[in-house]
């Protein structure tokens, strides 16, 4: 990779990931693309280029494309979860249409492709525990249709046209940069917020809800460490299973409370993101991810705790 776009550099996962890319590679090589009214703000802005990226337009990415010569395109576009149940059109249209666009960009100027995928891209029917690789996916939420889609869409602009497409399936992933934005799995930021503010956590999902998660810095290696991989030892492409930890709510309590002794939390299930919970892995296997492209996670659960806690008392000044 020498020219990068990161298209969504203003959301969960491309503020962060535009940051890493540009410490990675120069920060003149990776452009931070966006959207009418999210602008990149601060160090996201003056650090490096920024340029409208809007999925919807085939014509706006091209040219940015072009202008920048770039290589590798992150696109990260897409609703989360629970918010694209309220809006499923936009989702689509998003998620897929955008997608189209950035892959006949991608065939047309010779640009890699990378468009995480989810594990919310599995089903009720699914395997819950280590879920395998390759099994059956049907979601019943129109984030997960989409995501479907996405890793079929990629495939079939590899094999038909042979763009160099990839793809992760992220588990829940936590940061404290980002605040929580419309996720299934927000609740285990949410917990983070209110341990360190003192205040009393409700959380929306039951007791024993099993979870995949992910630290945000290990979902930024995995991004870029497949996307540095080589192409001759990946025989999957779209999507990789990725693990680090499962836990249920109960779990990461217990765990924040070793360092905070008198956090407290309640339970006040909220059944839509109930619903999408139960219909998702427990755990994924990620044994694939291992043996084509050398993932291994960085963080468990205890060592995740300490850095959250840590570095999110400094940014909220508590």
């Amino acid at each position: 990779m020498k020219n990068i776009l990161v298209i969504g550099s203003t959301g969960q996962i491309g503020s962060e990931l535009t940051m890493e890319l540009r410490r990675e590679y120069g920060n003149s090589h990776v452009v931070a693309g966006y959207i009418n009214g999210a602008e990149p703000k601060g160090e996201l802005l003056e650090s490096g280029p920024c340029a409208m990226a809007d999925v919807t337009d085939g014509e706006m990415i091209h040219n940015v494309v072009r202008e920048y010569h770039i290589d590798a395109i992150y696109n990260l576009a897409a609703l989360l979860s629970v918010v694209a149940e309220g809006k499923p059109r936009l989702a689509w249209r998003i998620g897929i249409d955008g997608l189209w666009n950035i892959l006949e960009v991608a065939r047309e100027e010779g640009c890699s492709v990378f468009t995480p995928s989810s594990i919310g891209s599995f089903g009720r029917e699914t395997p819950h525990t280590m879920t395998p690789q390759d099994t059956i996916q049907r979601p019943r939420t129109i984030y997960g249709v989409s995501k479907v889609t996405t890793e079929l869409l990629s495939n079939y602009y590899f094999y038909k046209y042979g763009v160099d497409t990839r793809s992760v399936r992220f588990p829940g992933i936590i940061s404290y940069i980002t605040p929580p934005g419309g996720g299934t799995t927000d609740y285990a930021v949410d917990i983070f917020y209110s341990a360190v503010r003192g205040e009393h956590f409700v959380c929306p999902l039951r007791k024993g809800t099993l979870l995949d998660m992910m630290y945000m810095p290990d979902a930024l290696r995995a991004a870029i460490m497949l996307m540095e991989a080589n192409p001759s030892r990946l025989v999957h492409r779209n999507g990789f299973n990725v693990g680090a930890m499962s836990f249920a709510p109960e779990k990461i309590f217990a765990e924040i409370k070793k360092f905070k002794p008198e956090f407290e939390m309640s339970y006040d299930v909220d059944p839509l993101k109930q619903s999408i919970a139960d219909s998702w892995p427990d755990r994924m296997d990620d044994t694939c991810a291992r043996r084509e492209w050398g993932w291994a996670p960085t963080y468990d659960i205890t060592r995740m705790t300490i850095d959250m806690l840590e570095k999110l008392s400094a940014r909220l000044k508590v």
